[in-house]
């Protein structure tokens, strides 16, 4: 299948929590917690890691175009995950990627700031739909990151 022109873009976001760095690298370093954070995931379930790859996944989401929702299943690969970087690249088809770089740095007062770059790439056709629904799932992922961060330890999901 010839897949045609691909389009590529990036959008950024910026989140500040009170923990300690270790606890934001632990929890965003494991797809398999990213249930609790992404709004459009229903399901992870962890794969033998890929070459190269630290751990891979297969991950479901729910999406809706106008009346219709259905479900897709993509591939997720954890490529680095350090005290200071995280990268993740998921791959769907047809031709469809997300590159994560993801940055935390500590700052004043017992604060990490994590600093996320997301990158899509899509086939023309698609690219529309998917930046729109990788953008507003990455900023609602960004408000519920804040808040998990935040809770006190025993505390309470976000709503």
């Amino acid at each position: 299948m010839i897949v045609g022109v691909l389009r590529r873009d990036t959008f950024q976001y910026s989140v500040q929590a009170r923990c300690p760095r270790a606890e934001a690298v632990a929890l965003l370093g494991d797809l398999s917690r990213q249930g609790e954070l992404h709004p459009l995931i229903t399901r992870v379930r962890r794969l033998p890691p890929r070459p190269g790859a630290r751990a891979s996944y297969a991950i479901t989401d729910r999406l809706a175009a106008g009346p219709l929702r259905f479900t897709t299943t993509y591939q997720a690969d954890v490529l680095v995950v350090t005290e200071d970087e995280i990268v993740i690249v998921a791959r769907q088809w047809p031709a469809t990627t997300v590159r994560n770089h993801t940055r935390l740095r500590d700052e004043p007062g017992g604060v990490v700031r994590i600093d996320v770059e997301i990158t899509l790439g899509a086939p023309a056709p698609l690219f529309g739909y998917a930046f729109r629904q990788a953008r507003s799932a990455h900023l609602g992922l960004a408000r519920r990151l804040a808040e998990v961060l935040d809770r006190p330890p025993g505390g309470s999901s976000p709503a």
